[in-house]
């Protein structure tokens, strides 16, 4: 709730503390698994454990015990690349009589895991590493709640469906729910070979193991919600001498990982002389491609687990833009997937307008009865601008003109929207106002309700006209007149950077504020701006409508104490009334916008303070458990010797905070390639401290690549070919 103790409609409730706060996560689409070190489900904490699969949670408890109790955990971790999760896990003193008759670790127990389509492929394997015979009682518990993923963050329901009767089989339990929508979701557990008991609620086995010996047993969980169980889940193909051969458990990992080669291969390789800097991009890589692989969506990574598993235009495109030079297609994945979604009609219940695009798009029970808006919801002010400006920076990328020109209805359909249902009352300003009360209050990047406020800490008024969404339309006008160009419509290219160059001059009147050095958070419903010191500032600089001498002041105001943390730029600076490091979007940390404010200070000139960023969010990443930088972080100053402070509901991944290097990294480097001229270009490239080589494998334009080496010489960056045989031009401009 903000200071004036009104609660937020779709805040994520925090009852308890989390259960651990180094949990593993594995996805696969629409399904996503998140569980603790051990590979257990806990019902405890805040309640985030669990398997989904749309929305719906399939699974809320999996417990596994050696000898009635929780085994003792070794080490665990997720594969580089996401795919497989494994635990060591090994027996705690079993005693008899107060004597200890089997010793901790006598028996090792190791454990995996996988999702692929609907469903999560489990081995256990246990070894005997003792003299004598062991006789291991081993059990799995579990339990499915059905709890809509909004459920799970918080919000209460008046009433739900109903849990229908378990069906228990010798080899298989099934769990199954039918919702007020009508929808019988299900969850089905097989095991192979079959247990010694089943029933409702949990699975007995009774392993037998001579010394050194090994045994092994599969356990699939899959998951429905059509009546038409998953196809893993009675694949009879995968027989072999009579055995089921453990549900294809070997067929679908070779399947998975093949798809998981695929998307992999579309990024080049980077990786540097600095070995922390190797292993941060290589998480970033593969955590982009978890939010993206299986996707009924291709090429569109998903925004944040476990909380935002699904499409969001904002977070799609600004995922986008950070790998744009690195991977186009994901670009066109997100461009293709927001126009066929663009918004045709009125709908005040989705804030839906023509032209705009998708905000959110969910697939469970509550969004299927209305209980919440974001089935389909278009509450964002922001990302129909950002649309035109990905489909100006795809093109330039890749000179794809098909495309465009495929793709020109749905910008001019955007375009209308700014215009029209964007600048209501005709300012000249892009400004928002919900028209559902379950809407979204706030509707830029800062969503929460007790985010836009004046100085004295009162809350803004709508309808609201944010700085940087005056500065999304300003890029965007500026993109589609190029694109005009591209496509012959030489007049309507100048009538919009006319248009472009109006609100700039507007913009810099009525939103620059003297005395604070910086642009204004926004202008309230009655013009009256808000003048408190934030990073939407920043944003400013990265569209370029800032002018050069107030950017420098931005630049200046951004990277002082009172805004810069030592670990990035705080949302809202320490000095303002309503800053609270503690908070979602008012004084914390977000490292996707550093990569827009170091994007936009190196587009003014600022590429030491761009390099700045980079380095703080590098040793954050050193930090964090397995170098994956969390959507968010607390905004407390950085003190010598400890780590930062993380905030407790974060999404980890979340694939704009994963791709944030790869923007920063452009923006040192100069890069951007020019793809009608099949060139890549080096516009006075900057290499931190930190990084004195860098290797870039496989850049593309069109279909030639090439892999280049680059090494800081003083203040100088060395550019250089591996193959001189490339056809690709390599140019380096510097003063």
């Amino acid at each position: 709730m903000d200071g004036s103790g009104v609660t937020q409609q779709y805040y994520i409730a925090t009852p308890l503390s989390p259960v651990d706060d180094r949990a593993r996560v594995l996805k696969y689409g629409g399904t996503f698994f998140v569980f603790d070190r051990m590979g257990d489900v806990q019902p405890g904490g805040l309640g985030e454990q669990g398997l989904f699969v749309e929305g719906t949670r399939h699974l809320s408890q999996l417990r596994a015990h050696l000898w009635r109790t929780p085994p003792l955990l070794l080490s665990s971790t997720v594969e580089t690349n996401n795919f497989l999760f494994s635990a060591d896990l090994a027996n705690l003193d079993v005693s008899r009589y107060q004597e200890v008759v089997i010793p901790r670790g006598t028996l090792h127990l190791l454990r995996s895991r996988f999702l692929w389509k609907k469903s999560c492929y489990e081995e256990f394997m246990f070894v005997n590493h003792g003299l004598s015979d062991l006789f291991v009682p081993f059990r799995i518990t579990f339990d499915a709640d059905f709890a809509d993923i909004f459920e799970v963050r918080g919000i209460h329901r008046e009433k739900r469906g109903i849990r229908l009767p378990t069906k228990v089989e010798d080899d298989s339990v099934l769990l199954s729910y039918e919702g007020l929508d009508g929808v019988v979701r299900r969850t089905l557990l097989q095991s192979d070979p079959a247990p010694a008991r089943a029933s409702d609620n949990e699975l007995e086995y009774e392993v037998a193991l001579r010394p050194k010996e090994r045994a092994s047993f599969h356990l699939l969980i899959s998951c429905d919600s059509d009546g038409s169980q998953n196809d893993a889940s009675r694949n009879d193909s995968s027989r072999s001498n009579g055995s089921r051969n453990s549900f294809g458990y070997s067929l679908a990992m070779s399947a998975a990982q093949r798809e998981l080669e695929t998307v992999g291969g579309a990024f080049p390789r980077l990786y540097s002389s600095n070995s922390r800097f190797s292993d941060w991009i290589s998480r970033s890589i593969a955590d982009v491609q978890m939010m993206m692989v299986g996707n009924p969506e291709p090429n569109y990574p998903y925004a944040g687990v476990p909380w935002f598993s699904t499409v969001f235009g904002r977070d799609g495109i600004i995922t986008a833009l950070q790998t744009l030079w690195l991977n186009p297609a994901i670009a066109r994945g997100v461009l293709e997937c927001l126009a066929a979604t663009q918004a045709t009609k009125i709908d005040p219940a989705n804030d839906e307008e023509p032209g705009k695009i998708l905000h959110e798009m969910r697939s469970g029970e509550m969004a299927a009865l209305g209980e919440v808006p974001f089935g389909r919801y278009y509450g964002s002010v922001d990302a129909t601008a950002l649309f035109v400006m990905l489909a100006g920076a795809y093109y330039e990328r890749t000179a794809d003109r098909q495309f465009i020109q495929r793709l020109f209805p749905h910008i001019e359909r955007a375009l209308e929207w700014i215009d029209n249902f964007g600048d209501n009352d005709g300012d000249g300003f892009v400004e928002y106002a919900r028209h559902s009360k379950k809407g979204l209050v706030q509707q830029g990047w800062k969503d929460s309700d007790d985010s836009i406020f004046h100085a004295d800490g009162s809350l803004a008024e709508a309808p609201i006209a944010l700085c940087e969404v005056q500065g999304y339309v300003y890029a965007a006008k500026l993109s589609a007149a190029e694109l005009c160009v591209v496509l012959g419509n030489s007049e309507k290219a100048g009538a919009l950077q006319a248009q472009a160059e109006m609100l700039r001059e507007r913009f810099e009147e009525q939103f620059w504020c003297e005395e604070l050095s910086t642009y204004a958070l926004a202008l309230d419903g009655r013009k009256r701006a808000c003048q408190v010191r934030t990073s939407n500032a920043g944003h400013c600089l990265y569209t370029g409508i800032a002018s050069p001498e107030r950017a420098r002041r931005v630049a200046e105001t951004l990277l002082s104490a009172e805004s810069f943390s030592g670990w990035g730029v705080r949302t809202v600076a320490s000095s303002e009334m309503r800053y609270n490091p503690l908070s979602y979007h008012n004084g914390s940390i977000w490292p996707h916008e550093n990569s827009l404010i170091a994007c936009g200070l190196a587009k003014y000139g600022f590429k030491k303070l761009a390099g700045r960023i980079l380095l703080a969010l590098l040793d954050l990443s050193s930090t964090v458990e397995l170098h994956r930088l969390p959507e968010l972080f607390c905004g407390l100053d950085r003190r010598p010797g400890e780590g930062p402070t993380l905030y407790p509901v974060a999404c980890s991944p979340q694939a704009w905070a994963a791709a944030a290097p790869f923007l920063i990294l452009q923006a040192c480097l100069g890069i951007s390639v020019d793809a009608e001229h099949e060139q890549i270009i080096f516009d006075h490239p900057c290499l931190p401290d930190g990084i004195p080589q860098l290797a870039i494998d496989g850049v593309r334009c069109g279909n030639v690549s090439v892999d280049l080496f680059l090494e800081r010489r003083n203040d100088s960056v060395l550019v250089q070919k591996k193959d001189a045989k490339s056809e690709l031009e390599i140019v380096t401009i510097v003063s």
